[in-house]
Formats: C-alpha cells, sequence, structure tokens
C-alpha cells in the first residue's frame, strides 16, 4: 500500500527540479542561494565542493546545488550535471577581465551531454556597483543569441538587496514542463 501511495505521490505531488548555481569566484553564488531560501545576506566564505538547498516558489521545489567556482574546483563541475534541470550561471558584472573565462566555462558546460536538455538562466550580479556592465553587454559578450538548443534567460540581479532575483525564479517556474 505505501509503494502505491509513494507512486501516485510522484505523480500528482510536487516534483522536485534539480538546479546548478555555477559561475566563477566571488561571483555571488552563495549569496543568491541563501538570499532565496532566507530572504536576507548571509556572511559567506569561498565555497568549496557545494552548498546544496531546497527552495520552495509557487509549490515548485528546485533543490538547488551552488558549486564552488574556484578555477581548481571548476573541472569537477560535470560530477554534479546528472539530472540537472536548470543551470543559474552567476556573472560578476564588474569582473570584466574574466568574462572570457566566464564564456568558455558556459560553452563547455552546454556541450556536454548530461545537460542538453537543461534551460540556463543568467546572473547578471552586481548591478548595484558604479560601472557595471549591463545584462545587454553581458549577453553580446557571451554571444547567447547563438544558443539555439537550449532555452536562455539573462537577468539583472543584486544579490544584497535581492533586486532581480524573484523574476530570475519567475522564468525557472514559467519552464517546467515545456520541453
Amino acid at each position: 500500500m505505501g509503494l502505491i501511495f509513494a507512486k501516485l505521490w510522484s505523480l500528482f505531488g510536487s516534483q522536485e527540479h534539480k538546479v546548478i548555481i555555477v559561475g566563477l569566484d566571488n561571483a555571488g553564488k552563495t549569496t543568491i542561494l541563501y538570499q532565496f531560501l532566507m530572504n536576507e545576506v548571509v556572511h559567506t566564505s569561498p565555497t568549496i565542493g557545494s552548498n546544496v538547498e531546497e527552495i520552495v516558489v509557487k509549490n515548485t521545489h528546485f533543490l538547488m546545488w551552488d558549486i564552488g567556482g574556484q578555477e581548481s574546483l571548476r573541472s569537477s563541475w560535470n560530477t554534479y550535471y546528472s539530472n540537472t534541470e536548470f543551470i543559474i550561471l552567476v556573472v560578476d558584472s564588474i569582473d570584466r577581465e574574466r568574462l572570457s573565462v566566464t564564456k568558455e566555462e558556459l560553452y563547455r558546460m552546454l556541450a556536454h551531454e548530461d545537460l542538453r536538455k537543461a534551460a540556463v538562466l543568467i546572473f547578471a550580479n552586481k548591478q548595484d556597483m558604479k560601472g557595471c556592465m549591463t545584462a545587454a553587454e553581458i549577453s553580446a559578450y557571451l554571444t547567447l543569441s547563438s544558443i539555439k538548443d537550449h532555452p536562455w534567460h539573462i537577468q539583472s540581479c543584486c544579490a544584497l538587496t535581492g533586486e532581480g532575483l524573484c523574476q530570475g525564479l519567475e522564468w525557472m517556474t514559467s519552464r517546467i514542463g515545456v520541453r
């Protein structure tokens, strides 16, 4: 009887959607994760490995994996790709020097077999900083318009205030079941 109930619950109950949050170190990945979870800024230190939290938006459950972005950790990102439905790429809108590295990592991920069905949300973070690149500038530099085999969306945001984060989550929830 328990097995039947579990099967029915999996069909009609809330389903969990796996999300990986990636980006270079100091982009704001962990700050965004905890802004989603607690709606407040939490003091963070560089992530070694990953943090994982469940975020619920309008009865939609996202299991979010925040993965460390230091250069030495990026080669292990692919160990998190299995069953991923959404990639959140966090870009530091001030860090112009490393945007080419972000672009390389993005296209390496998109070429991976385990991510062939994943949708991509790009957060252009730190929009509150003077001299930051706009979402349009980042989109052009990353040549997002050339991505044809993955749904994608770029969203300006500020992890510290939470501005723009809800719009990104709304885009993700609108993508559920659209494949």
